[in-house]
């Protein structure tokens, strides 16, 4: 009886402990985030809290297209709630080079470490670097530490023009993403979808939701005739990595860059940048035929 009481006992005491760990964090107030950012986010379906600040101050071009921000000069930081009171950050902050050096430095004094720092796009001008941070604290302390930062940059932190009306895009985005299987929205002139994944990716052994950097990002910016230029990046696992450069290539989408964003993720991902100015149809099969080399997530 001794210990058959012994072992009930502690059963017990596990069984509150187990209910008390599943029970709901404690909500954050993300307007703090907002009022500390200087720029106002969005609380995504898979529950991440979401900045978006786009480079609308930049005027770059690519292979002879000016590109919209919303193409691929969209900083933006992410926040997943990890505790009653603290949040993994994680964000891509588009620069020019000579703000790579005083925005690297300010981070480092705010105590947000860098994961990346690359490019993602070829032969534009002026030249892009992309800068991937993270970061774990209370989220009004990391989102200052953010705004200290790009406060050295000319990002704008007001709201963004307004888009093109309804009806004038130019491009089938039905038929698109029909093509693609995944269907996105246009969000400053640009088409944009995002597939993610099928596995659950982990960072620090944190569940990273893929509105922070882990879908496939496809963005299509209409540039006259029905035809578009494409870039984004692919998220992948190292066995994906040539397939996907293949399936690309044999459909005349030229790769970009490929590299890590992040350090300890889990299983290690590959990002892959592309670029293609073409039919916008024509793109999208071959974009379809990169998919198909992936583990994505049923649409």
């Amino acid at each position: 009886m001794g210990p058959r009481f012994s072992a009930l006992a502690a059963l017990l005491l596990i069984i509150p402990a187990r209910q008390q760990a599943q029970q709901p964090l404690a909500p954050i107030d993300w307007k703090q985030v907002d009022a500390a950012l200087g720029k106002s986010g969005t609380l995504q379906p898979d529950g991440a809290y979401k900045v978006g600040m786009p480079r609308g101050d930049l005027h770059v071009t690519a292979a002879g297209v000016a590109l919209k921000p919303a193409l691929a000069l969209g900083s933006w930081v992410a926040f997943k709630q990890v505790s009653d009171t603290q949040a993994m950050l994680m964000g891509d902050l588009v620069l020019l080079e000579a703000e790579v050096g005083p925005v690297l430095a300010k981070l480092q004094e705010g105590g947000i470490e860098q994961t990346a720092l690359h490019n993602h796009l070829l032969h534009e001008s002026p030249h892009v670097m992309y800068m991937h941070i993270g970061g774990h604290g209370t989220p009004a302390k990391l989102a200052a530490a953010v705004h200290a930062a790009l406060a050295l940059t000319t990002t704008p932190f007001g709201a963004p023009a307004a888009g093109a009306p309804a009806g004038s895009f130019g491009i089938d985005t039905a038929q698109i993403g029909q093509i693609l299987g995944f269907h996105g929205r246009v969000n400053g002139g640009v088409y944009q979808v995002g597939v993610p994944r099928a596995e659950t990716i982990t960072a620090d052994g944190v569940d990273v939701p893929p509105s922070m950097g882990l879908a496939t990002a496809i963005n299509f910016q209409p540039t006259g005739g029905d035809k578009a230029a494409i870039t984004g990046d692919f998220v992948l696992i190292g066995n994906e990595v040539n397939p996907v450069i293949r399936a690309l290539r044999d459909n005349r989408i030229a790769i970009t860059a490929l590299h890590s964003h992040m350090l300890t993720d889990s299983p290690h991902l590959f990002f892959m940048h592309y670029w293609g100015n073409d039919d916008a149809l024509k793109l999208a099969r071959g974009l379809r035929a990169a998919l198909d080399k992936m583990n994505v997530r049923k649409a």
